[in-house]
């Protein structure tokens, strides 16, 4: 959301927790209507609502494969309904019942109630910043006029709703300072509107923006409107999987209509591309990622802004790397690219030379290395260069000819993220924080070269009781997988911890050191949290991407399935208190390692996952995970997903792990079908005495903006849920004793 930090939509938009995280109906038996459970959590077996299996049978590519479940991809019949509520009420009786739940809730609530900011950064003499007293459902975004005032609420989305479901999704604040564009969703939707506030008088102004989804705002220089990216208006023919094709570009003026709206770019060729369009830091130029889907690759445009009615012109436009704008100095742009150079590096490229010729001519500034140059900003006349070392960050000062200034001291192993603004600035923020450290914001003088502390939280824990330690996990092929693994001081190996495991290995994305309140409880509850940085992530660059993509897929199953054999191998723990957990792309994770190997696992918690391969790119915008996953519409791509979609491998007698299904029913990115088929095939199949449930959130979506009410009592029923089925209540309470206030 800060300005000045020109950013490819391209690269992230679907993936981050897809998420990066994340749908025709038959009759069901009567039974579900008043399935209940044997008993308690003492019980060996519980009774499950009772899903009717339709005879639907698909042929991909001469197979025939069975699709039983297909009616509850609708969740809004009748029948789905009334299997959702029965399902939840097994869920609830069985986490109700456990007697610590209350004490869990209360303990995350006490450590979640503390005061919070997120970077802030400057705008037209205005510091601009997001801050939570502790439980409020949503941050609320101030301003400070200038250093003699004190801050004011600018915007609180809190106001908007009663239930704290409506969240700020994106804002841009003009130059001057004096307005500000702001997106909001609506129950965890990724559907945004957007509206235009005067940051002096704090009113809105009388213009709405609709049809918004996977957009920034940007605005020109002048202050008279912003560029912003939108889908067509549906109508009555129009289906709803096809809301998500074709985006298009468009400049809003100020003071006028969104049906007077200019557009900028489209491409009726192209259904699958999306555009994110970014002023220059001058004012010039309009720039424009192009995208497709999460595809690793993308495109550059850029329009000069000067002219009126000048075109757009395709800069980079063969889709051959990764391209993100910097910066510019006059008609000379920076760019940061993985164009041979899988780690990535700096590269200029002049425009006008570029026009003349025909073809882009790059020059080296900034060589690759061996750490991962993840992010460039250009502030105060130099560059921030963010590098991830084995998955923690350092940070460095350079020239914008590529020498090096100096290193910037951070303090300790964990993830440094800001470092915005605009090229004349003189100061820039950044936030710091580690599994054991609370994010702690410091103000960065970019003439001196100097950092001081600007707010450091008060959370109601010792850190220093805790430690981390990062080890490197052979996989099945020899690849060293680096795992950080954080616990009390002093914990005995014996084989006995309560362990969390955690993972995502997709989308280029990486895993990196935070900080979380909830992870503090569990490890005063005795447990050890173990986070794996998967291949398929983004800690080294491309080729570890590539290496969990696609036809490499089974690489990242093998990796994580190999850090949950080296925590039993190296007695953290074991097989009797083993649970792994990931969301999104994380949560197809854990699907399909609970299917390979479901004699490794104590428990499994897949939150909104992606659990059937074979049809995911039917449902909103799941076309654009194919870049990652491929596409069973293509022969060699479906065996590949076949073997191990999680949906497609339960065994019927088999014997799966406690299983704790989480998903919501306004996902709109990773449609609730995928864990609704998953959890009526799994309780069918199951032979056992483990309990496999399903949470179904009411009003939220894939994560993104989910009130704070909302995320407190999805972790305590969590964890509820693993100390019941993990046994290990009555350490888990001694913890909590020590640690709840009076």
């Amino acid at each position: 959301m800060n300005k000045g930090n020109h950013r490819s939509r391209a690269l992230s938009l679907f993936s981050a927790m897809l998420m990066l995280s994340a749908s025709p109906g038959s009759a069901m038996a009567a039974q579900s209507e008043s399935s209940t459970m044997e008993s308690k959590t003492d019980s060996k077996k519980l009774s499950y609502p009772q899903a009717k299996k339709m005879d639907h049978v698909d042929l991909y590519h001469g197979k025939k494969v069975e699709d039983p479940y297909r009616w509850l991809e609708d969740p809004h019949t009748e029948d789905t309904r009334k299997w959702i509520d029965a399902e939840n009420k097994v869920t609830r009786a069985f986490i109700d019942s456990v007697q610590l739940r209350p004490k869990i809730n209360q303990r995350l609530k006490e450590l979640w109630d503390y005061e919070k900011y997120a970077t802030p950064f400057l705008e037209g003499g205005r510091l601009f910043y997001f801050k939570n007293s502790g439980l409020q459902n949503q941050d609320v975004v101030y301003v400070k006029d200038d250093a003699s005032k004190e801050a004011r609420v600018l915007l609180d989305p809190n106001q908007l709703s009663k239930d704290g479901t409506v969240a700020l999704a994106g804002m841009d604040i003009t130059r001057d300072g004096k307005y500000m564009a702001y997106g909001i969703s609506r129950a965890g939707s990724d559907w945004q509107e957007w509206y235009i506030k005067d940051v002096d008088t704090g009113k809105d102004l009388d213009e709405k923006i609709e049809w918004v989804k996977f957009s920034n705002a940007s605005w020109t220089a002048d202050s008279k409107g912003f560029f912003y990216s939108r889908y067509d208006r549906p109508n009555e023919k129009t289906k709803h999987e096809d809301q998500n094709y074709f985006q298009k570009l468009y400049f809003h003026k100020i003071g006028t209509k969104q049906d007077q709206d200019n557009l900028v770019y489209e491409r009726k060729d192209e259904r699958e591309w999306g555009f994110d369009g970014s002023v220059s830091d001058d004012g010039n130029y309009l720039i424009i990622h192009v995208w497709k889907g999460t595809e690793p690759k993308n495109r550059v445009f850029y329009k000069d802004l000067r002219k009126a009615d000048s075109p757009v012109v395709e800069l980079l436009n063969k889709a051959d790397a990764r391209y993100t704008f910097i910066g510019n100095e006059g008609k000379k742009f920076w760019l940061l690219t993985d164009l041979d150079a899988p780690k990535s590096r700096i590269v200029a490229i002049d425009i006008e030379k570029s026009a003349t010729t025909g073809k882009p001519d790059l020059t080296e500034v900034l060589a690759e290395r061996n750490e991962t140059l993840e992010h460039v900003s250009y502030v105060g006349g130099r560059f921030f260069l963010k590098y991830l070392k084995d998955a923690y960050t350092q940070i460095e000062e350079c020239t914008t000819g590529g020498a090096t200034i100096r290193k910037v001291e951070l303090p300790g192993i964990g993830t440094a993220n800001g470092f915005g603004g605009r090229s004349d600035d003189k100061e820039t923020y950044y936030t710091y924080t580690s599994f054991n450290t609370p994010p702690m914001i410091y103000r960065f003088d970019t003439e001196s070269s100097k950092s001081e502390l600007f707010f450091k939280p008060i959370v109601k824990f010792d850190p220093s009781r805790f430690v981390t330690e990062q080890v490197f996990v052979e996989s099945k092929d020899g690849t060293k997988v680096p795992m950080f693994l954080v616990h009390k001081k002093g914990v005995e190996l014996n084989s006995n911890n309560p362990t969390y495991l955690y993972g995502y290995g997709g989308f280029n994305i990486a895993l990196r050191p935070s900080f979380s309140v909830a992870l503090v409880e569990w490890m005063e509850m005795g447990g050890v949290f173990a986070q794996a940085c998967l291949r398929g992530g983004g800690e080294y660059g491309e080729k570890w991407h590539e290496a969990g993509m696609k036809k490499q897929k089974q690489n990242v199953f093998d990796d994580f399935i190999s850090c949950g054999e080296w925590l039993i191998s190296n007695k953290y723990t074991s097989t009797k208190k083993l649970a792994i957990a990931g969301a999104s792309n994380g949560g197809l994770l854990v699907g399909a390692c609970m299917t390979q190997r479901p004699d490794l696992f104590a428990a499994a918690c897949p939150t909104v996952g992606v659990l059937d391969m074979l049809r995911f790119h039917k449902f909103t915008i799941g076309w654009g995970w194919v870049s990652d996953y491929g596409s069973a519409d293509n022969s060699d791509d479906f065996a590949v997903l076949y073997a191990y979609s999680p949906l497609h491998n339960v065994k019927k007698g088999k014997t799966y792990p406690s299983t704790l299904l989480i998903t919501a029913d306004h996902d709109d990115r990773v449609v609730p079908a995928h864990s609704f088929k998953f959890a009526a095939a799994l309780q069918e199949a199951h032979q056992g005495e483990n309990p496999v449930l399903i949470r179904i959130e009411t009003s939220a979506g894939h994560g993104a903006g989910k009130p704070t009410n909302k995320i407190i009592d999805e972790w305590t029923d969590k964890f509820a849920f693993l100390v019941n089925v993990l046994d290990f209540e009555k350490e888990a309470e001694a913890g909590l004793k020590c640690n709840l206030t009076n």
